[in-house]
């Protein structure tokens, strides 16, 4: 050998770079499903509750996550409810995780405090499918027609 030690290429890390390169190169597209989740779920959200809110709209923002309000659906009621249904959601950025104060950056953005509280933060990811968009849509559309009714009664 020389004088230089002879050793075994690193089978496990040039494959794994490998799969890394190979995820890279197929990011746009991905990008570009889970946008296409986002604003389908926003658009078919907004059809269903006109009043919707969605925070940033029209606004460069991340393809993943869609942060909404439906007023007078509190957002504590709603993630009960979603998760009743088998839908998780948040109803904060993930750096307020455990808070219960409204939303310094809604607050910033000049959000009224009553329509911040109802806000709800729904991610994609790689996960995600058009089925999982659907049965949200549902689950939320089940609880404001439950709320409108309540406040009917």
């Amino acid at each position: 050998q020389r004088g230089l030690r002879a050793g075994s290429e690193n089978l496990s890390g040039i494959a794994g770079f490998g799969a890394a390169a190979h995820v890279l190169s197929n990011a746009d597209g991905e990008r570009a499903r889970i946008a296409h989740l986002r604003d389908h779920f926003e658009t078919a959200l907004k059809a269903a509750i006109p009043e919707t809110v969605i925070f940033g709209e029209g606004a460069p923002r991340l393809c993943s996550t869609s942060g909404f309000a439906v007023p007078g659906l509190t957002s504590e009621t709603a993630l009960i409810g979603l998760d009743l249904d088998g839908v998780m959601m948040s109803s904060g950025s993930t750096c307020s995780s455990g808070k219960v104060a409204v939303s310094h950056v809604l607050a910033a953005m000049g959000v009224e405090e009553s329509l911040a509280a109802c806000a709800l933060r729904a991610s994609f990811g790689w996960s995600s499918t058009m089925d999982d968009v659907h049965a949200a849509i549902h689950s939320l559309v089940k609880l404001h027609e439950r709320v409108r009714a309540r406040e009917a009664a």
